[in-house]
């Protein structure tokens, strides 16, 4: 089921979303309707806080072909590659900004997997920047805090003359 996105500035985009305790048939209930948002989007990811679920819950899809979803609960960023990639990021929860940034090239994520298992992946490219992105959301943060002051200032402005 494709859910509403918040807008910014709700405030649960600014709040840390809770530990996933246990991996329930609600929790995959939610990966499930996170993946449908993220493809009507289309994005290559998607936070449970962008949705207004609370949870350290988040979806990534960077593959051409689709279909690809990783379910990542509780994710954490374990290592970083000193090389950074730059891209264009946009959140649907700021409809019409964007702000080129960089992040590390290459992490390594240890999240729950929909098994309920500890697990570790390793993720480049379009993907390594997406799940970096969906963490940021998990601790109440958006693309744009990684700016400068003046740039963020200048974002959030055009961003509210556009909306």
């Amino acid at each position: 089921m494709v859910r509403p996105i918040l807008r910014w500035p709700d405030r649960r985009l600014r709040t840390t979303a809770d530990t996933v305790e246990e991996i329930t048939d609600e929790v995959r209930a939610v990966w499930d309707d996170m993946i449908d948002t993220m493809e009507a989007m289309p994005g290559v990811g998607l936070a449970a806080p962008q949705i207004g679920v609370m949870l350290r819950l988040a979806v990534v899809d960077a593959s051409d072909a689709r279909g690809q979803a990783v379910r990542l609960a509780n994710p954490e960023v374990i290592e970083a590659s000193p090389e950074l990639r730059a891209h264009e990021e946009a959140s649907p929860c700021l409809p019409g900004a964007s702000a080129r940034l960089e992040r590390p090239a290459q992490v390594v994520v240890r999240y729950l997997t929909p098994r309920g298992k500890w697990d570790r992946q390793a993720f480049e490219g379009l993907w390594a920047t997406s799940v970096q992105h969906q963490i940021d959301h998990l601790a109440g943060r958006m693309y744009f805090d990684n700016l400068s002051p003046l740039k963020r200032r200048m974002l959030l402005k055009r961003a509210q003359k556009r909306a």
